[in-house]
């Protein structure tokens, strides 16, 4: 399906750019506003953002282009992506906008859509409101009474804070625990240290001082060298990381080394399975995650059902079989009994409850496997589909007959530019870095 404004997570690019313009902006708003009308009743949607200086502009013309066709605004402000999604269903709200560009640099930014019960817009819906975007909305616009009105929601924050804290297990009580928390500058600066200090843990802060274009800037969960460094520093207990719009989550422990979503999930995985809780036998993770996760898994008598790369395909994978904890080795954990997209905050407050309970360091608790080495490596092309090449057959062929039923090797295209994907992973590293390195070549050979 060809889209011409939506790519694979709502609309991205840069702001001011050759796609994402206050005009744009405004007509996604007219638009999604009148696919979403609902009744005869007051429609109402909620728009949270992160701390980009361009969110100002974005938000204002999606207010205007909601109110104008008669659709009730709720402006939420510095809010994360999983929050805006829980207040929309918390509000009774027809839709939800979170205005973000994640762990994209300053300069870029988006638009994410969700429906009333919080989960992402379909591509099908996605397509509806496209088609609408590109069509005279003149005589579709309310008038006098009708145009709708913007509210600025000064609770928003202390709902999300309270929801949050109300997930984890009752009577659960951070004291004593040292916390360095990285808050990347964006949309979680107020609400994650908030919930932090408020559950009774000693919280330092880096990260949490926004000026409009700082944000991801040499901090935040995929810049993890000052939360490291701040640990280490202050002989903190852990370092929590989220990215720009809080729903990635990184775990440094006590000693500076970084937890990936892999081992996070399996901790989670355990402790909710040692309590009942887990459900769908196991948990959801993408292609990449490690075989030593499988591994682990396994030896519980839990299942690992692998998706495509992508968080919207490891929550389908959750909804449709019965899973409620899910993931990606990057840090988007989604706990389902939450959550309806992945919670950086919430993510690690489950963590947190864990270590806390079992009165062990960090890294013990969050060692649960030792990793499968693992190689992954990005080979840019030209042009043409280099996957296709009978050469390149041939290495992946001989590679996965030498990897054998002990290795995986995954190899994909990027969905957002020309970038092949080649990953192994096997007990033999030797192994691993002949066979990537080989089939690179290969590919870069006949591209």
């Amino acid at each position: 399906m060809v889209r011409k404004y939506f790519g694979t997570d709502g609309i991205r690019g840069l702001a001011n750019g050759d796609k994402l313009t206050p005009d744009l902006a405004m007509r996604v708003g007219m638009a999604a506003g009148l696919r979403f009308a609902n009744g005869d009743h007051r429609n109402r949607v909620v728009i949270g953002k992160d701390t980009r200086r361009s969110g100002y502009m974005l938000e204002n013309a999606l207010t205007a282009g909601f109110t104008a066709v008669g659709v009730d605004v709720y402006l939420l402000g510095p809010m994360p992506t999983p929050a805006v999604a829980m207040l929309t269903r918390s509000l009774r709200a027809d839709l939800g906008v979170m205005i973000s560009a994640s762990h994209n640099p300053f300069e870029d930014n988006g638009i994410k859509l969700f429906r009333h019960d919080g989960y992402k817009l379909s591509d099908q819906v996605e397509s509806e409101i496209e088609a609408l975007m590109d069509t005279n909305l003149a005589p579709r616009l309310s008038n006098g009474r009708d145009i709708g009105r913007a509210h600025r929601d000064e609770a928003a924050q202390t709902r999300y804070i309270e929801y949050a804290k109300r997930t984890l297990p009752k009577g659960t009580d951070l004291s004593g625990l040292r916390v360095v928390l990285d808050c990347a500058n964006g949309a979680a600066y107020k609400v994650a240290p908030t919930a932090l200090w408020e559950l009774g843990a000693e919280v330092f802060t880096i990260g949490v001082e926004p000026d409009g274009f700082n944000i991801n800037d040499k901090v935040g969960s995929t810049a993890p060298d000052a939360l490291i460094a701040k640990v280490r520093e202050l002989r903190a207990d852990i370092g929590i990381a989220l990215d720009g719009d809080a729903d990635r989550v990184i775990i440094v422990d006590e000693k500076g080394d970084i937890v990936d979503g892999d081992q996070f999930m399996a901790v989670i995985a355990q402790s909710w399975h040692a309590r009942g809780e887990l459900r769908g036998g196991g948990l959801v993770a993408t292609v990449m995650s490690n075989l030593g996760l499988e591994r682990y898994l396994g030896g519980l008598g839990l299942s690992l059902e692998r998706t495509q790369v992508g968080d919207r395909y490891v929550l389908e994978a959750m909804r449709a079989k019965g899973f409620n904890v899910g993931g990606e080795q990057s840090g988007h954990i989604i706990l389902t009994d939450f959550t309806t997209t992945g919670d950086g905050l919430i993510a690690a407050l489950q963590l947190l409850a864990v270590a806390k309970q079992a009165g062990k360091p960090v890294s013990e608790v969050c060692r649960c496997f030792d990793k499968v080495p693992q190689l992954l490596q990005s080979v840019r092309y030209k042009e043409g589909k280099p996957l296709e090449h009978k050469l390149v057959q041939q290495a992946i062929r001989e590679s996965e007959a030498r990897l054998g039923q002990g290795g995986r090797l995954v190899i994909r295209p990027s969905g957002t530019e020309p970038v092949i994907r080649v990953m192994a992973e096997s007990d033999d590293e030797g192994l691993v870095a002949a066979i990537v390195g080989e089939i690179a070549a290969t590919i870069r050979k006949v591209a």
